[in-house]
């Protein structure tokens, strides 16, 4: 995951820290603290960094800038000590970046697991509510009229789910560091505190609003721009809409939660599949189980439309994705505007079946757990609609704790078969994990889109469909 992780950091503030804090946070945001580093004042900054899991965002290293060039060779794990936390590798480098392997220079990199139980820094509650850092409602299923299964306010209502917790903590030295011209900062016991904070992927998308003058909605979004964007070519668009717990006023909301957004514009993917990443940040529930969605509903339709007209994107590769009521978008959307997606990834979501034959000639790839009470029979009498049409759907069984290179086979077998809409359902209770249990119970809703999101094929899938 290092290459993933891999950024350039302005560093400023102070030395380290790293126990989740209590503030919300927003991209690159500083403390401003200061003080002497260990080793005297050898270290002149540090720098928070957060990456963005299935989960939810987490702390997961710190970048000390040091006055002169480490000796990557003489450090160790134990050569920094984290309150709270289990260091996982320590070395030099060249610039304030996370590397596979480290190299003489004035930073040094300090790995911190991301299963610590202090490093998730979103929603690390058990189930929810309006505090810093947590989703709003619960993860019960809801009655008609209101959110869809997955949690959050009734439609139409203003959500308060925050940003991510802030990364706070403390750090260090318990061993001497060596420069590359043999002189030696001794360890001590001063504790120091972080300044900046970087937050990989996250910070590169730019937050926007769309004034929707069709349906008078304001819709706050993030953006992501592909990296040197160049106006001769053509780009794929890939929006995703969230669920109903991350209802909020805080545009970043949407980018913290899990992998749903962020996955598309990580460097990996953007190396093999350049394109815009949209994700709105809707600050009320915008359709629930009765299927009456608000007005944001076509406003997210009219803003795809205008970012397609403003920036070089190819009308014939615009494809949505979704979790939870992002999901039921997602369908919906494919029904009142057959002409919008070159293809759809629809994450445990439900649309009625009586207006779903328009989906028969949708290129399809549906995601959803067996243990799921409501997303999986919904989905199940969708996919006997489109049949039904004389449209072949594929269709198989996965295990969710699949490994990665499982995940790659699986779907291509399922690829190999070539029909235009894919059904795949993960064996019951393979999606919960003891920390979706600890938030959601037996519920296999949530857990399912914390999996999901990171099989590489099924992105790749997607962007090998046109309209």
């Amino acid at each position: 995951m290092s290459t993933r992780r891999a950024f350039l950091a302005q560093v400023m503030g102070a030395t380290v820290a790293v126990a989740a804090g209590a503030t919300a946070c927003s991209s690159g945001s500083d403390d401003s603290g200061s003080g002497s580093g260990s080793g005297g004042d050898h270290v002149k900054s540090a720098t928070a960094i957060t990456q963005v899991y299935g989960d939810g965002q987490k702390f997961i290293a710190v970048a000390l800038e040091y006055d002169s060039a480490v000796d990557t060779s003489k450090l160790s794990k134990s050569s920094f000590k984290v309150d709270g936390r289990t260091v996982t590798k320590v070395y030099a480098n060249t610039s304030a970046s996370l590397a596979d392997t480290g190299r003489d220079g004035k930073y040094v990199i300090v790995e911190l697991s991301p299963d610590d139980s202090g490093a998730l820094l979103w929603g690390n509650d058990s189930g929810g509510g309006s505090g810093t850092g947590k989703a709003s409602g619960s993860a019960s299923a809801s009655a008609s009229g209101s959110a869809p299964a997955g949690g959050g306010p009734k439609v139409g209502e203003k959500g308060t789910a925050k940003g991510a917790e802030k990364a706070k903590g403390t750090v260090t030295s318990t061993g001497s560091v060596t420069t590359t011209d043999g002189s030696t900062y001794p360890g001590g016991s001063t504790e120091l505190a972080t300044g900046k904070q970087v937050n990989l992927i996250v910070d590169d998308f730019k937050q926007f609003s769309y004034k929707d003058p069709k349906t008078g909605k304001t819709l706050p979004y993030n953006l992501f721009i592909p990296k040197d964007y160049d106006e001769s070519k053509k780009y794929p668009l890939v929006l995703f809409m969230h669920d109903a717990s991350v209802v909020s006023t805080v545009t970043t909301a949407t980018l913290v939660q899990g992998l749903g957004a962020v996955v598309w514009a990580s460097p990996e993917d953007q190396a093999e599949r350049p394109a815009f990443v949209l994700a709105p940040q809707y600050p009320e529930v915008v359709v629930g189980d009765d299927y009456k969605p608000t007005a944001y509903f076509d406003t997210t339709a009219h803003l795809v439309q205008e970012l397609t007209g403003k920036y070089s994107i190819d009308a014939d590769r615009v494809y949505s994705t979704g979790q939870s009521m992002g999901a039921m978008m997602t369908l919906g959307l494919n029904i009142k505007y057959p002409d919008l997606f070159g293809a759809s990834w629809v994450v445990a979501g439900q649309w009625p079946s009586s207006q779903a034959a328009p989906l028969a000639k949708k290129n399809l790839f549906v995601t959803v757990s067996q243990g799921d009470s409501k997303a999986y029979p919904g989905e199940d009498a969708i996919m006997s609609v489109i049949e039904k049409a004389g449209t072949k759907v594929s269709r198989a069984t996965w295990n969710g704790k699949s490994t990665a290179a499982q995940f790659t086979k699986a779907v291509d077998a399922i690829s190999a078969k070539g029909t235009s809409v894919n059904y795949v359902t993960f064996e019951k209770g393979t999606t919960l994990t003891a920390e979706s249990k600890k938030k959601y119970g037996t519920m296999e809703h949530n857990s399912s889109w914390a999996i999901a999101y990171t099989i590489e094929g099924v992105r790749e899938w997607i962007f090998q469909q046109r309209k």
